[in-house]
């Protein structure tokens, strides 16, 4: 059964994207991964390749609010080290 961890915030810009440079810094290389999601951190272990996927929203006033979203999706299979 997969395990979920999430959490939503309020943030400036350049909070944002500090956090986002923090991922950046922890997928770049080999090696674990420690990924702080809100008051904890997770020690994932990406493969040396990843499927990254990138979508925007834009939705209009006419559509129920005038919002715009960015989504960004790195996941990865996990490699197989050989250990059972």
């Amino acid at each position: 059964m997969a395990e979920t961890t999430a959490n939503t915030d309020d943030l400036s810009r350049d909070e944002a994207a500090d956090l986002l440079q923090g991922l950046a810094h922890e997928l770049r290389g080999t090696g674990d991964a420690n990924i702080r999601i809100g008051n904890k951190t997770l020690t994932l272990q990406p493969s040396s390749t990843v499927e990254y996927e990138i979508e925007a929203e834009e939705r209009s006033p006419m559509l129920g609010g005038n919002r715009e979203a960015v989504s960004v999706t790195v996941s990865w299979e996990l490699e197989d080290t050989g250990a059972e």
